[in-house]
């Protein structure tokens, strides 16, 4: 394909010379055919080493030791993302229900369906149009699924779930699962309480491979709508994620957490039950947050505090016993000044 071609298609502004580009890569392993991109500033380094044959990057970020020729775009990472469509368009998968699939008689189902070997669709349960569910899927009685779902292999989804359209669940993703709550029995045992409430994922949602989420005694979880969930993370009960918020991986909510809109918790976040995290907030990685959090903060450590003052904090705490020896060694300078002022 022609990069003037590809400057089209992402809406981008070709600089040099219109090559022929053959796929997308890294700007460590492309070579003359191929097209690599610059998001980040302290990637320059390699600009000297690469030897793709042409470069996506911001018309902010300049660099003079590149010989091929340049796509600007305002976006480079979002380019990059359109340029791998282009190059790498997926098969649409095949439109049936496999022989070895079992589907209730009650169960709704919409048009364009596919159904992979060994899933099991409940009674009750409705399906909307070109859904796709890959082999040994389980989805339970009374479950409701929109439109343009996929639903990869070796995931469940649990009674009265509700998802909305285009919602994509990796493989072994757990929707709608026990939320984890007991009471204390006089002889110190456990009585479970019964989870009767339901999980709602609504529109554009994407949840990672072997994440789960859990449904309440009663009410709702509710994972709102472009909530982008990474693999390994634990939502609890009776939780509320605001639109647009980005979860990585390993990151746990205990329940009744409200986190509100464009909220970024990065690997291996924690948050404690009953909390409020506000709109726009960012926790930096393996954060825990042991209380409320008001909106546009970036917080970072454990407890959490804010960033700055968590990074002064940091690079004092590798000085700590150097600052305790000398300050030990003060205190018994005064204690011998003070004998001797007593005397």
């Amino acid at each position: 394909m022609k990069l003037s071609e590809i400057a089209k298609k992402i809406n981008a502004t070709l600089i040099g010379e219109d090559i022929q580009i053959t796929g997308v890569e890294s700007l460590e392993r492309a070579q003359p055919d191929h097209l690599t991109f610059l998001s980040n500033p302290i990637y320059k380094k390699f600009i000297k080493t690469t030897k793709a044959g042409a470069i996506i990057t911001s018309p902010e970020i300049t660099f003079s030791s590149f010989n091929g020729s340049v796509l600007h775009h305002p976006n480079p990472y979002l380019a990059f993302a359109l340029c791998l469509e282009l190059f790498h368009e997926q098969a649409p998968p095949p439109r049936f229900i496999h022989p070895t699939a079992t589907i209730e008689p009650s169960a709704t189902l919409g048009r364009n369906l596919s159904v992979g070997a060994h899933s099991y669709i409940g009674s009750n349960t409705k399906i909307g149009d070109n859904v796709v569910i890959f082999p040994n899927c389980t989805i339970y009685n009374n479950v409701t699924i929109g439109n343009d779902v996929v639903i990869h292999s070796n995931c469940v989804i649990r009674e009265y779930s509700w998802l909305g359209n285009r919602v994509i669940l990796q493989n072994g993703a757990c929707i709608g699962s026990d939320g984890f709550g007991y009471a204390h029995l006089p002889d110190k045992s456990w009585y479970k309480i019964p989870q009767t409430g339901r999980v709602i994922i609504e529109d554009d949602v994407e949840i990672g491979a072997n994440s789960t989420i859990d449904r309440p005694a009663v009410g709702e979880t509710r994972i709102g709508v472009g909530v982008k969930i990474d693999n390994l993370v634990q939502i609890g009960h009776s939780c509320s994620i605001g639109s647009n918020s980005l979860l990585c991986a390993q990151v746990g909510l205990a329940g009744s957490t409200t986190l509100g809109r464009n909220v970024v918790l990065a690997g291996q976040v924690g948050v404690a039950g009953h909390l409020v995290i506000g709109d726009n907030v960012k926790a930096t990685a393996q954060t825990g947050i042991p209380s409320s959090v008001p909106p546009d903060s970036v917080v970072s450590g454990y407890p959490a505090m804010n960033n700055y003052q968590w990074r002064k904090a940091s690079r004092l705490f590798q000085h700590l016993p150097e600052l305790v020896r000398k300050l030990t060694q003060l205190e018994k300078k005064l204690e011998k000044l003070h004998a001797l002022h007593s005397k």
